[in-house]
């Protein structure tokens, strides 16, 4: 029998068309970050490589709270609602790379991008986006600088404190999930490989 997030899995791979309920997903994915800091799980950063598309969150305690009933425990997002990550690698250092995340609604598309930094003694992956470019189908509205002069040395700089991150806790070929800096959860799946 397939587990609950095995289910979301295949509900956001679109090979069922059954979602389990988001309680029973949040409850397993907890389960499942608790068991990797009680095993010491380690990933690496060319594990997450690829091209991942956002199907289920929780948010953080406090967009919970304002949300409320909207966002509840869980929620998987709408189908028409298009999030990618994407992870590249660097050519010089395995726990160094670039991020980009798209996200498209109809022919409006928003894609930043940035550097990241994986922690791989804490599957943490801190990330900045400084770049932001704006389409509305294949005009293009914006495409600058979004945080100071776009230098990413100043990234690698900072503190892990100072940075945003996922702490990935789960990690397969076909799906990954991590807690993010302001306690929400979520849950991709893979696209594509890079």
């Amino acid at each position: 029998m397939q587990s609950f997030i095995e289910q979301a899995v295949a509900y956001l791979s679109n090979s069922s068309k059954n979602a389990p309920s988001p309680p029973s997903v949040v409850e397993e994915l907890v389960k499942a970050e608790k068991i990797a800091k009680q095993d010491k799980v380690r990933y690496s950063y060319p594990q997450l490589q690829g091209n991942w598309r956002l199907g289920f969150i929780t948010g953080t305690k406090k967009s919970q709270k304002k949300a409320g009933i909207v966002l509840g425990a869980g929620r998987f997002l709408p189908r028409w609602v298009e999030i990618q990550i994407s992870y590249l690698p660097s050519p010089d250092d395995l726990e160094r790379g670039q991020v980009y995340n798209c996200v498209q609604l109809g022919f409006l598309k928003i894609t930043l991008d940035g550097p990241v930094l994986f922690y791989s003694k804490m599957n943490l992956l801190a990330f900045d986006f400084i770049h932001m470019k704006l389409t509305l189908s294949k005009l293009k509205l914006y495409e600058g600088n979004i945080r100071g002069n776009g230098d990413e040395n100043i990234f690698y700089e900072q503190s892990i404190k100072q940075q945003a991150f996922f702490n990935y806790f789960l990690v397969k070929d076909n799906y990954i999930a991590a807690r993010g800096k302001g306690g929400g959860l979520a849950l991709w799946t893979r696209v594509t490989n890079v």
